[in-house]
């Protein structure tokens, strides 16, 4: 192989791995083949009620060293949204979660955060407080907890992502991309009006 093939190639994997690691302002995912989920215009892709799949053990230590068990909020709608303090992207979405957090407290939804790729809590402690950000955190440096999700469901694939369960604890909407406070209503809106 030439010097320059190899070079090519080094970098056609390297585009390759900044693709696949997200923190980009948009993504894309297909809801082709068989895995019962539509692809909306917007961005968001959901899954009818009778078609989702449960979401995975999503437990642990949170930043600021409570534990915490996503199954317990059973009966509620719980939004995840999954970030990290390095990501562009999840610092200009995060004053939309704080907002809408703090508007649905006590409606029957719960905001549960996944901190992901940061080395320490200091910088994720430090990013909640500097955006209002008041629910707890899970803290996932190594993306375990991503890697739970099975694949072909709507899990998460980039930084930012943007869960909606719903109150049985099945994967009703999925966005990969920043959010909007208008967009972040647009998924959870329509799961909490389920019966």
């Amino acid at each position: 192989m030439s010097t320059r093939s190899r070079v090519l190639l080094a970098a056609t994997a390297a585009a390759a791995a900044l693709t696949l690691s997200g923190c980009g302002s948009g993504g894309t995912s297909g809801g082709g083949g068989n895995t019962n989920f539509v692809t909306g215009n917007n961005g968001i892709d959901t899954a009818p009620k009778g078609k989702r799949a449960a979401a995975p053990d999503l437990s642990g230590k949170t930043i600021d060293g409570k534990t915490l068990d996503v199954a317990d909020y059973k009966g509620k709608v719980v939004v995840v949204n999954i970030w990290g303090s390095w990501c562009g992207p999840c610092r200009a979405e995060a004053q939309y979660f704080a907002k809408v957090s703090k508007e649905y407290q006590g409606k029957g939804v719960q905001f549960v955060g996944i901190n992901t790729r940061d080395t320490s809590t200091t910088p994720a402690v430090a990013f909640e407080k500097e955006h209002g950000v008041t629910y707890p955190s899970l803290y996932d440096p190594t993306g375990k907890l991503m890697l739970r999700f099975k694949k072909g469901t709507l899990n998460p694939q980039l930084v930012p992502t943007t869960l909606i369960l719903d109150r049985d604890g099945k994967i009703a909407a999925r966005a990969l991309e920043a959010l909007s406070e208008e967009n972040l209503l647009k998924m959870l809106k329509p799961v909490l009006a389920e019966k």
